[in-house]
């Protein structure tokens, strides 16, 4: 199974159920972890980005609504959205600043 190491949330590991078939919002969210997302994951926002700071060959290739966003500036090199690539191996990711909840406590 793969794995996706949190960084910035106390370096929280959680593990793909069924690697190459779940988005990896769903794979925090059933894990119980609060994950800003505000289109409810349809890739019509960036709010449900993340930084991925190992593994980003372990996901899936950029969707057009990612690579529309990154060439109007809103995605950066490095960040994904957790809505739109699936996973095929371990990964360390952070949330990002303006991604991070007021209620959680974050490690950075």
């Amino acid at each position: 199974m793969a794995r996706i190491v949190i960084k910035n949330l106390n370096n929280r590991t959680i593990e793909a159920r069924n690697n190459n078939s779940q988005y990896v919002l769903n794979i925090i969210h059933e894990n119980n972890i609060d994950w800003m997302y505000a289109c409810g994951g349809k890739g019509r926002c960036t709010t449900c980005k993340f930084i991925v700071l190992k593994g980003a060959s372990n996901l899936s290739s950029l969707t057009a609504a990612e690579e529309s966003y990154f060439n109007n500036g809103q995605l950066q090199q490095g960040e994904r959205l957790a809505c739109q690539c699936k996973i095929s191996g371990d990964i360390t990711i952070q949330v990002p600043l303006a991604s991070k909840f007021p209620h959680m406590k974050y490690s950075d």
